[in-house]
């Protein structure tokens, strides 16, 4: 019988950054590190997709976060169906061929559905009155209300939003310690985000990454621990580091102003149009996927990208092919920005016309990933106080948004998604066993490291 193998997504650990992290230094000196090379774009589910399967984005189909559903004319970020996954994932393979095995995720993404006997995920629940309330949902339903019950509810707040930290890093340790140690999974999937935040708020440069580091790696301590206790086999992936970029490319504005982008107004602002715009763009941290309805004017588009501020590079057709993005939920054309900038989704020109969720979190209604989610509003005069009065009103049955965002993207310091520029700027890939040969390991070569683990192989 195999050891437990537990996989841990340390997001934003690097080579530059592992030396600050005690113990997750002592667990690579254990076995071995070697830095991993993202794919493209370098954003959680198109990171965590490609290590899962082993294949690009073209094949499994996770071109980003989030992209356009041209079925329906959407553009939906952050959803979490295993079934989006186009190509067997780990978990997938595992059942397959040991049915024996138990798996388990604790808060990977593509969670929902997925072949694992003990999950949990974070899935708020929403009100028709567009109220909504935290909570964290899970496989078999008992786990989460279990684990809650042990540790105190999970602090949904700081996993994502204004104050996004370190409590929910702390949780996801600690109850992924308690299911190591009390239900033993053959694999273990754990998802640590902290140091996705304030690299982001304020560039790295920006911060104390020292601390940050440090805050992480106690995080790490009750897991390690179980590691210890059930002799578990354990890898770290940090999927992606992060880059000082402070410059926003405003491209929907770009291609609105080119008469290529049309919005709706009405009585809650401007929505993007979908159906009627000739293109727009889909904005991922550093990577915009742009629709092109017409396939005579993807030249034409890609050109006119191209030219834009902050644009490095455009691809279209089938130069697609080299980012391992050629898949039709892909952008007809595909940007990327220059290494200090980063695409910011707005398509309105007048702030006064801004959607009424362009103020809010709203991870799942707006077109595009939006990193102002992690500031609250710095022209709200005691903004916690302006909180308060609106849950006061929703309490009293009145529809209140918690519109304290700002608009501002000039706030934004930090992003990531394109492929650092030194082995030192990689994410860290900390693995047991035989050492892979030569240089950086490839996102999409994770998965046949770990599989002999189990004695299998692709």
């Amino acid at each position: 019988m195999s050891r437990p193998l537990v996989l841990i997504s340390a997001v934003g650990l690097t080579g530059r950054l592992l030396p600050m992290a005690p113990r997750l230094s002592a667990l690579a000196g254990k076995g071995w590190v070697r830095p991993m090379i993202e794919p493209l774009p370098a954003v959680t589910c198109t990171a965590q997709a490609t290590i899962l399967t082993g294949k690009p984005p073209s094949a499994h189909g996770i071109v980003g976060n989030g992209w356009f559903f041209q079925d329906t004319g959407e553009v939906r970020f952050w959803q979490q169906s295993h079934a989006l996954i186009q190509v067997p994932t780990l978990p997938a393979i595992l059942r397959s061929a040991r049915p024996d095995l138990r798996l388990a995720n604790m808060f990977w993404w593509f969670n929902q559905g997925g072949p694992y006997d003990l999950a949990v995920t974070p899935k708020p629940f929403y009100g028709a009155d567009g109220s909504k309330a935290f909570a964290i949902d899970g496989s078999p339903r008992s786990l989460p209300v279990d684990l809650e019950r042990a540790l105190g509810p999970f602090p949904f707040p700081s996993f994502w939003g204004p104050k996004a930290g370190l409590p929910s890093t702390d949780w996801i340790s600690r109850a992924s310690a308690r299911v190591l140690e009390k239900e033993r999974p053959d694999l273990l999937l754990v998802y640590l985000p902290h140091l996705d935040y304030q690299p982001q708020r304020a560039g790295p440069s920006g911060c104390d990454m020292r601390a940050l580091v440090a805050e992480l790696d106690s995080a790490c301590a009750p897991l390690m621990d179980a590691i210890a206790a059930t002799g578990a086999a354990t890898w770290v992936v940090g999927e992606y580091g992060h880059c000082d970029a402070g410059h926003p490319v405003f491209i929907n504005r770009a291609l609105r102003a080119g008469g290529w982008l049309e919005a709706r107004d009405g009585p809650y602002g401007e929505t993007l149009d979908t159906f009627a715009s000739k293109a727009f763009a889909v904005c991922d941290h550093q990577i915009a996927h742009v629709r092109v309805k017409d396939p005579v004017m993807v030249p034409k588009v890609a050109s006119f990208v191209a030219g834009l501020d902050g644009v490095a590079e455009v691809l279209w057709g089938a130069d697609r092919i080299r980012a391992g993005l050629d898949h039709p939920r892909s952008g007809e054309v595909i940007a990327f920005s220059t290494p200090g900038a980063w695409f910011a989704y707005p398509y309105w020109n007048d702030d006064a016309r801004a959607p009424d969720f362009a103020r809010t979190v709203d991870i799942h209604r707006k077109p595009g990933y939006d990193p102002c989610e992690l500031f609250v509003d710095p022209k709200i005069p005691f903004p916690m106080l302006k909180v308060a009065r609106k849950l006061l009103a929703r309490k009293l049955g009145f529809r209140a948004l918690i519109d304290v965002i700002p608009l501002d993207a000039s706030l934004v310091k930090g992003s990531h998604g394109l492929r650092a520029g030194t082995d030192a700027d990689r994410p860290v890939l900390i693995g047991e066993g035989p050492e892979p040969a030569g240089g950086p390991v490839d996102a999409a070569s994770v998965l046949d490291l770990l599989l002999p683990h189990w004695g299998l192989s692709r």
